[in-house]
């Protein structure tokens, strides 16, 4: 797996909405988030899912939008600003070595891992902070992209979760992905 970051000027390229015909995000979300959950967009981006994902969880929800660079986080801002979704999406800067999520402990119902786990070097670390993270019975979305990400790799991830603790509870269906929807 690659351990680049996608650039943040790509981040543009990502919000455009001819994507929504391959990675729809009420549909890849509508299932897992309800009104009134806490929930985490790790590798937000500039808010692809993060904005739908307020929507989702409403007034009393909150979105934690965890991304390496600032410059995604700025935009991801703006965007919620436009949209007057500032209210229950809080942005925050990780570390190249850490979600930044200590103060999480136990607090959050799902976490959204789209199309970044093959960038993170300490795969381990990422998922014991998420798994950390996590309510008990919490879940955890991971989808990565066909061709860029080997099916072996995938499932390579796939076996540490199940070492640091969650269980498979299915393969959802998402475009162009390897997907796995995991329980705490």
């Amino acid at each position: 797996m690659s351990n680049s970051v996608c650039p943040w000027w790509l981040g543009y390229f990502l919000l455009n909405p001819v994507r929504s015909i391959i990675h729809s995000p009420e549909k890849v979300l509508k299932s897992h988030v309800n009104k009134g959950m806490s929930v985490l967009d790790i590798g937000c981006g500039m808010g692809y899912f993060s904005l739908p994902m307020a929507k989702l969880v409403g007034d009393k929800g909150r979105v934690l939008a965890i991304d390496l660079q600032e410059k995604m986080l700025t935009a991801l801002n703006r965007r919620a600003m436009k949209a007057s979704l500032t209210n229950n999406i809080e942005t925050r800067l990780c570390l190249s070595k850490s979600l930044n999520i200590d103060d999480l402990t136990g607090t959050i119902d799902f976490a959204l891992a789209f199309a970044m786990v093959h960038e993170v070097p300490d795969k381990d670390r990422l998922l014991l902070e998420i798994h950390k993270a996590l309510k008990p019975g919490g879940k955890l979305l991971i989808a990565e992209p066909k061709g860029h990400v080997k099916e072996k790799d995938f499932n390579d991830c796939l076996n540490l979760t199940r070492s640091i603790g969650f269980n498979l509870t299915e393969k959802p269906e998402v475009g162009k992905s390897f997907s796995a929807l995991l329980k705490k």
